[in-house]
C-alpha cells in the first residue's frame, strides 16, 4: 500500500490554519506552515520557460569587453527590485539589441520578486497575443479570457520581446488596452524590447528609417510605458555567444 513521505505540520495537523484563544473568545489563524515553500510554488505557476529557469544576478556574467556596461546594467535593475514594492516606478523597462541578456536580468528580478511572495507571471509577447487572437470569437466579440485577463490581472507581468508581431490595428489596440489598465491600477510591468526608442540619425544626418517601439505599439501604449517604467538602457554586444553562460 502506497503511504506519503510528506510530513504533517505539528502545530496543525496539516489544515494550514491554527486555532487561538484571545480574551476568552476562539479564533483560527494561518499556521506558519503555509509560508513554507511558497516561492517554489509561485515559481512553478510562472510560467518560466525552462531556458530561463534558473536566471540569476548570480549566474549572470558581467565580465569580458562589455562587463562594466552589463554591471550597471545588473546593479540598475537589482536596485528596482531591491526597492520593490516601494519603489518610484512600478515597472521596469529593458531595452537593448538582441542577445545582450535582457532576458536573463528581468526573469532574474521576476524570480526575487516571487521570493518576496509576490506572484509572477511570464508571457513571450508574441505568444500572448497569438493566445488572444486563436482565442477571439466573432460572434460575441470577446477573446481568450484566460490569456487576456491574465495579463491584466498578474500581480507582476513579464512582457519578454515586447514589440516582436506584425503590426495591426488589433495588436496595437490590445496591447495599450493591457498596459494602460497595468498603469492605471499601478500593476507592476517587467518588459524587454530590442526595438529602438526613436528614429535614429547617422553621422552624416540620414535619418535611420528603421520601425520604432512605438511604430509597433502604438503612441499611447508607448506613452504610458514610459510613464510606469524605470527604464535601463543595455549597450553590450550578443551576451547568447558567450561560451560561459551558466544557465
Amino acid at each position: 500500500m502506497w503511504m506519503s513521505t510528506q510530513s504533517v505540520c505539528s502545530k496543525c495537523g496539516g489544515t494550514g490554519w491554527i486555532i487561538v484563544e484571545r480574551a476568552n473568545v476562539s479564533g483560527a489563524e494561518p499556521c506558519d506552515c503555509r509560508s513554507q515553500g511558497r516561492a517554489e510554488r509561485l515559481e512553478e505557476r510562472a510560467q518560466i520557460p525552462a531556458l530561463y529557469r534558473n536566471a540569476s544576478f548570480e549566474n549572470f556574467k558581467a565580465d569580458g569587453p562589455y562587463g562594466q556596461e552589463l554591471k550597471r546594467v545588473m546593479t540598475a535593475v537589482r536596485a528596482y527590485v531591491d526597492e520593490f514594492p516601494g519603489g518610484p516606478f512600478p515597472g521596469l523597462l529593458l531595452i537593448g539589441d538582441t542577445g545582450c541578456g535582457k532576458t536573463h536580468l528581468a526573469v532574474a528580478a521576476l524570480r526575487r520578486i516571487m521570493q518576496k511572495g509576490f506572484e509572477g507571471l511570464f508571457n513571450d509577447y508574441q505568444t500572448l497575443l497569438d493566445r488572444i487572437r486563436s482565442g477571439y470569437d466573432s460572434a460575441s466579440n470577446s477573446s481568450d479570457k484566460e490569456a487576456y485577463h491574465g495579463a491584466l490581472d498578474a500581480e507582476v507581468l513579464l512582457l519578454d520581446d515586447l514589440g516582436a508581431h506584425r503590426v495591426t490595428d488589433w495588436v496595437q489596440d490590445t496591447v495599450t488596452s493591457i498596459i494602460t489598465h497595468r498603469c492605471n491600477n499601478k500593476k507592476p510591468l517587467i518588459a524587454t524590447t530590442n526595438l529602438p526608442e526613436a528614429a535614429m540619425q547617422t553621422s552624416g544626418g540620414i535619418t535611420d528609417y528603421r520601425r520604432t517601439l512605438a511604430d509597433y505599439i502604438g503612441t499611447r501604449a508607448h506613452s504610458r510605458l514610459f510613464e510606469m517604467c524605470r527604464v535601463v538602457r543595455v549597450t553590450a554586444g550578443d551576451y547568447r555567444k558567450r561560451k560561459d553562460l551558466g544557465f
